[in-house]
């Protein structure tokens, strides 16, 4: 079968990449802009890691130019879309509002309307625990309220499953969002707590935690991720009368404090950390929790790196790509 991956070299789309084309069944045609929001050499260094492989390829293009997008699709003819590509960062959207605007709702409309005209036998796009903001409580369930994120970067991705729903809706398409819970992993974006964390560190620096190290985070490993999305891709939602836009938690069920978790980092990299207090920072959200019930029952998704096994993974790689 043939899979399309938007995002391909960048942290989750790489991994799902890797999986897809490493098995004999997948033929996964790789799509980025490796834009510079962060280093573009880690960007190339996942893109060398997935060379070798026989059943993949890649081209540099940006969804969010409708036509040249439209048009790789068109000819690619994909069974299946994942779509990965994506703005992320909460904190960047305070500064960057713009760059949200294009990638996550010009760029996401355009990919919507290339599967219209295409017609895959299903879309799986990235959606965010950041939805849920401050009416929903903990643990997340995908039916609690969404209607009050506390960032930009929620709202986009709020937008993209109204965006979702009217597509399957309107058009018939077989749409499946998945609300990501703070992955983590190898490979991992630079700008993310894991690598900010343990660059500080190794490098001997102040560590800032906001709200005191007190905000819990559903930390998910990135296998565990790719499952989810897998198991996602594979089974389309049922038409009864016309194809639901589903909507999955994809998470771990576990928040740990960031403190503890730096606690644990600590430990890793053989060097205290020098912890700086903050208040809490806006656009946050002080704890997710990502409830699983509905993805259980449907996928049989069950997250099974535990935190300590998935961060010794993680601060494996991050001393050999950053030779430490």
């Amino acid at each position: 079968m043939k899979v399309l991956v938007t995002g391909a070299a960048g942290f989750i789309g790489y991994h799902v990449a890797r999986r897809l084309a490493g098995t004999k069944r997948c033929e996964v045609l790789g799509v980025d802009n490796l834009s510079d929001y962060y280093d573009v050499d880690l960007k190339r260094a996942r893109l060398e890691q997935l060379a070798p492989l026989d059943k993949f390829r890649f081209i540099q293009a940006d969804f969010a130019e409708a036509d040249k997008f439209a048009a790789l699709v068109a000819h690619f003819k994909p069974d299946y879309v994942v779509h990965l590509g994506a703005q992320p960062g909460v904190r960047y959207s305070l500064e960057n509002p713009g760059a949200y605007t294009h990638s996550n709702l010009v760029g996401f409309a355009s990919v919507l309307e290339a599967c219209r005209r295409t017609r895959p036998k299903h879309l799986v796009y990235a959606s965010s625990s950041s939805v849920y903001g401050a009416g929903a409580t903990s643990p997340f369930r995908e039916d609690a309220d969404t209607d009050q994120p506390t960032s930009f970067y929620g709202a986009t991705k709020k937008a993209n499953e109204l965006l979702a729903h009217s597509y399957a809706r309107t058009h018939g398409l077989n749409v499946t969002g998945l609300r990501f819970f703070t992955v983590y992993g190898p490979w991992g974006r630079p700008d993310m707590a894991p690598t900010l964390f343990a660059r500080a560190l190794r490098e001997g620096k102040p560590l800032k935690l906001f709200n005191d190290g007190k905000n819990l985070r559903d930390f998910t490993y990135v296998d565990d991720i790719v499952d989810g999305i897998v198991r996602a891709l594979l089974y389309p939602p049922a038409k009864a009368p016309v194809p639901p836009a589903r909507i999955f938690n994809l998470g771990h069920n576990r928040p740990v404090e960031t403190l503890l978790f730096v606690k644990m980092l600590e430990q890793l990299i053989g060097r205290p950390a020098q912890i700086e207090l903050l208040p809490p920072q806006t656009g946050d959200m002080l704890e997710t929790c990502a409830d699983l019930t509905r993805v259980q029952a449907a996928l049989g998704y069950t997250p099974r790196v535990p935190l300590e096994e998935g961060l010794r993974r993680f601060v494996d790689w991050f001393k050999s790509y950053y030779k430490l």
